[in-house]
């Protein structure tokens, strides 16, 4: 870490914080002529809160893992409703298509045009994010990921042209997410928190938003499974979602991300699940050589005396259980014949993998794997 290396920060130009802070779009929005919400169907019942005028068109058929064909189809509702305005109501998979349907509904660069980083041309409509889940911060970063089910991995763009103009945490938006999803997307939030944080490209800038972050989740995570709810949990968790999205941005994920992509898009695990899976595996992994922060990280979730009696790996793995989440790969149909592929796949996530402070080879991927089976 130099405090020297140059670090850029993209957020959204507008943040709106807090219980019905939705309904404060419209407003903002009066002067939309035609708007485009992206959703679930669950989420498009949200729409109704945001107080619009104009024109509305909604396409709510994003699924927890959207691929290829699934952005085709929102660009050509996009191209047919020809929106001055795009809203993503919804998680991090909603977030991340309304971002590339609203830099490129009414340009001529195609996905493959804009993979990697820095490839989108511009982008002249407006983008709201409306966050569903407390788990991603896709709301407050520039990247998306689509994925490619031909070749069975993410296709990731990179872009600033993809930050929104507005982005609402409104946390009664979550009232209604299950206990197991609440769990798992805010084990999601704090891995974005975690892996920045003890990142080989660590920043002093970006270790101050990670530590508030992973402060929220040992506050209020236990808080937001237990009832569903307790609204001062709900934000608190909004936030911590928030700021591990800052973290994604100039600094990003590590290996406990590339060891979880490949159980969603091979398994189709919910991104959320996947990582809380594999979260304390990775955190164990990494400790030789990031024990000081290690040692942050167990403090602030309030683990210190299960550390010490238990060993951090069981203690990690007790804190996502206990959440209600099922830690057996084998529990959600993943079987020893996939694991030799799934640490192929991520060990291959070559962005990912070359931040993690600690060198992981195809074996200990493997093994990982093998140990959370």
């Amino acid at each position: 870490m130099s405090l020297a290396r140059i670090i850029t920060l993209h957020q959204p130009r507008r943040l709106e914080i807090g219980a019905h802070a939705a309904a404060r779009v419209g407003d903002w929005a009066a002067d939309a002529a035609s708007t485009l919400i992206l959703a679930t169907p669950h989420t498009a019942g949200f729409a109704d809160r945001l107080g619009l005028k104009g024109r509305v068109a909604v396409f709510d058929a994003i699924p927890g893992e959207p691929d290829i064909a699934t952005f085709e189809a929102a660009l050509a509702a996009a191209r047919a409703a020809s929106p001055d305005l795009v809203i993503g109501l919804g998680g991090g998979s909603v977030m991340d298509v309304a971002k590339l349907v609203a830099a490129m509904w009414n340009g001529s660069q195609s996905l493959a045009d804009v993979a990697g980083p820095n490839r989108v041309a511009g982008r002249t409509t407006r983008l709201v994010q409306i966050a569903t889940t407390a788990g991603t911060g896709s709301e407050a970063g520039i990247r998306a990921l689509i994925t490619d089910p031909g070749k069975g991995n993410k296709i990731a763009v990179e872009s600033p042209h993809l930050i929104a103009d507005l982005a609402v945490l409104d946390p009664t938006l979550t009232f209604s997410v299950p206990p197991a999803v609440t769990a798992a997307t805010g084990i999601d939030a704090m891995a974005h928190c975690v892996e920045a944080f003890t990142n080989r490209n660590a920043h002093p800038v970006i270790d101050g938003y990670a530590r508030m972050g992973i402060d929220l989740v040992g506050r209020y995570l236990a808080r937001a499974v237990q009832n569903g709810s307790d609204t001062e949990a709900r934000e608190g968790m909004m936030l911590a979602s928030f700021y591990g999205g800052i973290c994604l941005g100039p600094v990003n994920t590590a290996a406990g991300h590339a060891l979880a992509y490949p159980l969603g898009t091979l398994l189709h695990l919910p991104h959320g699940l996947a990582n809380a899976i594999i979260f304390p595996h990775v955190l164990a992994f990494n400790e030789p050589v990031a024990a000081a922060k290690t040692a942050e990280i167990v403090s602030a979730l309030g683990l210190g005396a299960q550390v010490r009696e238990a060993g951090l790996l069981a203690a990690t793995h007790g804190f996502c259980a206990d959440l209600g989440v099922e830690m057996k790969l084998s529990a959600h149909g993943a079987t020893e014949g996939q694991l030799a592929r799934f640490a192929a796949d991520a060990h291959a996530i070559r962005r990912l993998m070359d931040n993690n402070p600690r060198d992981m080879s195809v074996e200990e991927v493997e093994a990982i794997y093998r140990a959370a089976l």
